[in-house]
């Protein structure tokens, strides 16, 4: 199945940057936008842990951000963690199959890990949109597989087996389900050579945050008040910044039906495909 394009109806945007650590909910950031004719507007940009019935642990967590977004239907998720893995690792004939047994087929994140090193003879192999995009590491990398494994498995997964949801350009693009879309912010910042070191507490770092905020906000016609803006700029680790660098990622793709025609393509239908 392939994702058409919306025509004439407006989304609210969600940009999450992603974690599967055991504090989850510190670190993974939503920014909420919405599409104004050629602007973005930022109306908050929070942790996880503020969700409702959500909490710093993991599994809480990301139940109450499966619940929000099931419930958000006329909103488009951008979510930072590979939806899929290399064809050659995938045993299903469909990607539907492929995340719908994921649990079983993987009963944890090192079984996980694992399991893609022995089959890919201890390579870390990437998919065709990676290296189109291209994303920092294969989705079973040590850096990454934790994000990978419990994104699928606790968001994807049910999302997809109970129909609450449509994960792009795998699915189609149902008018009244919120849509979800795999987005990369390292991958965006490099394609808009707005990619600095941000990730720090040094005045450089900070000062490379206020620049990609100020970009991003030249592109997608937008104004932050000052106390968003704050909220961005004070943390840190970047996540905050990732967040509305993945906000405006899907605020872009769902401006441009050319990059939905471009997703349309069996291997990506089965591998999955980053949206920058």
């Amino acid at each position: 199945m392939t994702a058409s394009h919306p025509s004439g109806r407006s989304r609210l945007v969600y940009g999450v940057d992603f974690s599967g650590a055991s504090d989850a909910g510190k670190k993974i950031w939503i920014t909420e936008g919405v599409i104004q004719g050629e602007a973005l507007r930022i109306e908050a940009c929070y942790q996880a842990a503020d969700l409702p019935g959500s909490a710093v642990e993991r599994d809480v967590c990301l139940a109450a951000l499966r619940d929000f977004i099931a419930k958000e239907t006329d909103s488009a998720f951008g979510l930072d963690f590979p939806f899929g893995l290399p064809r050659k690792l995938v045993k299903m004939d469909t990607w539907e199959d492929f995340v719908l047994f994921f649990p079983t087929t993987y009963p944890d994140q090192h079984a996980f890990r694992e399991t893609c090193l022995r089959a890919a003879a201890g390579s870390e192999w990437k998919r065709v949109t990676d290296r189109e995009s291209s994303t920092p590491f294969s989705p079973y990398n040590i850096r990454l597989y934790r994000q990978t494994y419990f994104g699928i498995r606790d968001l994807l997964a049910p999302l997809v087996r109970d129909g609450s949801a449509c994960a792009l350009p795998m699915q189609t693009a149902l008018p009244d389900r919120p849509w979800m879309l795999e987005i990369c912010p390292a991958s965006t910042l490099k394609r808009e050579s707005l990619y600095w070191r941000y990730k720090g507490r040094s005045e450089e770092h900070t000062r490379a945050r206020e620049r990609i905020l100020e970009g991003i906000e030249i592109m997608a016609h937008l104004s932050l008040p000052s106390p968003l803006r704050s909220v961005i700029l004070d943390d840190s680790g970047g996540d905050a910044l990732d967040s509305v660098v993945a906000a405006f990622a899907i605020f872009r793709a769902l401006r441009n039906p050319a990059g939905f025609v471009a997703a349309e393509n069996d291997v990506y239908a089965v591998e999955g495909y980053v949206y920058v």
